[in-house]
């Protein structure tokens, strides 16, 4: 089958500037098609939202809903380069064996660089989910836009540094994430043990850069939505989400890829239960950092913070909190429970998906009553971004994970990663 893809080489470049390596042993064997479509249907699908979206009748949507289905992609890029750097900096053995998988992922932020255009311009429109804050006059007394508590913030919240803060993130999640899919890539050549100290340097320092980036990640793209409202433990709440949503990723890949017959004993059902018991870890840690946020804030009772759950408490919100509480902690805490589940690819894939829903549901939740608060409501435009974002997403991955061997070869842990047994 020819490549539609090859006539686009810059856009490849950034994908994955890499150039392909090969490998007798543990070789991407599905047929291009794996990702050709993906990538068609991503780009068809976010052409077609942007096109319908930027007219006039749908503007206001269009910039939420975009924005929802892009921090999703970015959630889950973080929580993959979380994946990586941790595994790196305990020296952990288990998941050698699957850690391409969260390194090819962690490697698409230039991609989501180019996939930002559309915030970007949300930001500087006057009518984009920012205007809260962006809009002119909001800080001077004389104005009829005065706004005396975003006036207080204006010295963080304006649009140079927000723009500054937005560049620095990209550069260094991309810098970090690049140099370590470069080094893990010539270790399958070269097989330099030398090569796992210098991705573990790298990760001493790049984790706190990363969780600090993070945390300011969050606030700027999702709290800052509502600017009178502000939550100290946001950044840990969206972690806990990023972070089980790239274990639930990573899952689904495998399970995706032996279906394919790829990775057949290389990630075996002692894989699976790690993978499980993180899910099941994150899903109570992710509810227990978001009761922790909300019973602070019931109990402080400062009218700035209880509006943001005032206005996700009624008007028909109050279902979709609900929704939240049973979707994306009790029915996967009860399903993720019992021993057997976290062994079997299958019902693991389907938990995985179940909560990558979820987190998209979730980031909806915070997101979109700001635009509706008069009423809870889904758009197409919601479903339509998502799904065209995460297209282009999960296709290009694949497509940078099919050129390289889709086993850290190369790692001198591999053979311990491959007897790994659960005690």
């Amino acid at each position: 089958m020819s490549n539609p893809l090859k006539g686009s080489s810059l856009l490849m470049k950034l994908i994955d500037p890499l150039a392909p390596t090969k490998s007798d042993q543990y070789p991407f064997t599905a047929s291009p098609r794996s990702y050709i479509v993906l990538l068609l249907a991503g780009i068809a699908m976010t052409v077609i939202s942007v096109a319908v979206g930027m007219s006039e009748a749908f503007l206001e949507q269009f910039y939420f809903s975009y924005l929802i289905g892009w921090v999703f992609c970015v959630s889950i890029t973080l929580g993959c380069l979380f994946i990586v750097l941790i595994k790196h900096l305990v020296r952990s053995k288990w998941i050698v064996s699957l850690r391409r998988i969260p390194e090819a992922s962690a490697a698409s932020f230039p991609l989501l660089i180019i996939l930002s255009i559309p915030v970007i311009i949300g930001l500087l429109d006057p009518h984009g989910p920012y205007h809260h804050w962006t809009t002119e006059g909001i800080a001077d007394p004389t104005s009829e836009h005065y706004d005396e508590i975003v006036s207080g913030k204006v010295a963080y919240l304006n649009i140079p540094f927000f723009l500054g803060r937005m560049a620095f993130y990209f550069i260094a999640w991309t810098f970090i994430s690049s140099r370590l899919w470069r080094l893990s890539v010539l270790q399958d050549i070269t097989h330099d043990p030398h090569l796992s100290v210098r991705m573990r340097h790298l990760s001493a320092w790049g984790l706190p850069v990363a969780a600090i980036t993070t945390a300011f990640a969050a606030f700027d793209f999702l709290m800052t939505l509502d600017p009178h409202w502000f939550s100290t433990i946001f950044g840990v709440y969206f972690f806990a989400g990023a972070f089980l949503a790239a274990f639930c990723f990573t899952t689904l890949t495998i399970a995706g890829l032996q279906r394919a017959g790829m990775l057949k004993g290389v990630v075996t059902r002692e894989h699976y239960h790690d993978l499980g018991k993180l899910m099941f870890g994150f899903v109570v840690f992710w509810a227990y950092i978001g009761f922790s946020q909300y019973m602070l804030i019931w109990y402080g009772g400062i009218p700035e913070e209880t509006a943001w759950f005032k206005y996700r408490l009624q008007n028909g919100w109050e279902t979709h909190s609900g929704i939240l509480l049973f979707g994306h902690f009790i029915i996967p805490f009860i399903i993720l429970l019992p021993r057997a589940i976290k062994r079997f690819a299958t019902p693991l894939a389907i938990i995985a998906v179940w909560l990558l829903v979820m987190q998209w549901f979730d980031i909806h939740w915070q997101a979109m009553p700001v635009l509706h608060k008069d009423q809870a409501q889904f758009h197409w435009l919601d479903l339509s971004c998502w799904v065209g974002l995460t297209s282009l997403l999960v296709g290009a991955f694949l497509w940078r994970f099919s050129r390289h061997a889709i086993v850290c070869e190369g790692d001198p842990k591999l053979e311990k990663s491959l007897r790994f047994e659960n005690v």
